[in-house]
């Protein structure tokens, strides 16, 4: 009887445990997912209803309550506590016991492994300036291509090992080969450390100023990268062009690109802007995904500076992620650029077990576009047309 008493009693709490999860990963309100044509042709048939306008309502109010978009430019949630107050500020004060742990572990982080990786990542910044300025004094040649690969693999190997980086490689013979378009989803300035561990890559991205700036001068002392100031990246003509001649040169290094154009907090995929996929070449896709338990490593660019970012993952437990390489994809005949980025998308969000969502990663910054609301609209109007209410002058 006891034996069967605890059976229930565990089966009872993985079932409450189940239900939160199911509550947390569906979020806080409950949504009906009916298509539009659905509820508003189905409710009144061959007339406009005034009742229509509820369903625009409730959809309304479903977005401010909770939509799916801005909850990706925050920090992921946790099922439990990692101990980071970040985290969660309350949970401390549950219990001594609890504190006791939280208080042990604040003073292991920031007066242990915090001077340590401090210590670290200036070592490794000295030496990535250091050894590009020696390196960048060689003739082009396999010597200096050979002496600027390794210098950029010890140097982000270094960088990940300032954050207790344990990175997993999966399929590593589908690395991405010279003269290829290596893609991936993009979550923080990490990704880029966490890949050039593994290899070498010519970054495409914008021209940025401070520490950032000092590291990217760096790297172009010796290897090719495609780098733009903030008004040359507007203009899409001159960024594909500079990257179609990079991809016909076979002896150079694949390009890395985040089509995402901003961070997502790797809980799903966004909108891959088509560019990258114009160009031709061969498409090397890569899934990245952290671990949250062990720190946040997505950065909140609209609420944290660089620095300020810094800091946190520094004073974290560790960055632990996977990072798998997917088969080689290239366009489809008679597949446009737009449908090409969306099945290499749902590729990546597959393998990283993440969402696909079609919303512009954009929207972080910017409101949302105009075209977006006419759809909507036309979408209405084309029902209403066909139930034939426009002429008749019927109104329910």
């Amino acid at each position: 009887m006891k034996w069967a008493t605890l059976q229930i009693e565990e089966g009872v709490k993985k079932q409450k445990a189940l239900a939160l999860e199911n509550l947390i990963s569906t979020g806080i309100i409950q949504r009906d997912e009916t298509p539009m044509e659905e509820q508003v042709a189905g409710r009144c048939r061959g007339c406009f209803s005034l009742a229509d306008v509820m369903y625009f309502s409730k959809k309304g109010c479903e977005a401010v309550a909770e939509d799916e978009v801005t909850q990706r430019f925050s920090s992921e949630e946790l099922l439990s506590w990692n101990l980071l107050s970040r985290t969660n500020a309350n949970l401390h004060h549950t219990s001594w016991k609890l504190a006791a742990v939280w208080v042990t572990g604040i003073l292991f982080r920031y007066c242990l492994l915090l001077p340590f990786r401090i210590c670290l990542s200036v070592f490794s910044i000295l030496l990535l300036v250091l050894a590009t300025t020696v390196v960048g004094q060689f003739p082009n040649g396999r010597v200096k291509g050979w002496l600027s690969n390794q210098v950029q693999m010890v140097c982000a190997t270094l960088g990940t090992r300032c954050l207790s980086g344990l990175v997993h490689f999966h399929n590593r013979e589908n690395k991405p080969q010279k003269g290829g378009i290596c893609v991936a989803n993009h979550t923080s300035p990490l990704d880029v450390l966490v890949l050039a561990s593994d290899g070498c890559y010519s970054l495409v991205g914008q021209v940025h100023g401070g520490l950032m700036g000092l590291i990217q001068k760096s790297c172009m002392q010796t290897s090719q990268h495609v780098l733009f100031e903030r008004s040359e990246m507007k203009d899409r003509h001159l960024v594909r062009k500079r990257i179609r001649e990079h991809i016909a040169d076979k002896a150079k290094l694949p390009i890395l690109i985040f089509p995402e154009g901003t961070c997502i907090n790797n809980t799903s995929v966004m909108m891959f802007k088509k560019g990258s996929f114009e160009v031709g070449g061969t498409i090397h896709p890569v899934a990245i995904k952290y671990d949250p338990r062990f720190g946040d490593a997505f950065w909140n660019s609209t609420k944290h500076s660089i620095m300020t970012y810094a800091f946190n993952v520094l004073t974290s437990w560790a960055i632990v992620c996977n990072v798998w390489y997917l088969p080689p994809m290239v366009k489809e005949e008679e597949e446009d650029a737009v449908h090409f980025a969306d099945r290499v998308k749902a590729v990546i969000a597959a393998r990283a077990g993440m969402s696909v969502l079609p919303w512009d990663g954009g929207l972080k910054r910017k409101k949302i576009k105009e075209s977006f609301k006419e759809e909507q609209q036309k979408k209405y109007c084309q029902i209403v047309i066909e139930n034939g209410s426009v002429g008749n002058g019927n109104v329910c």
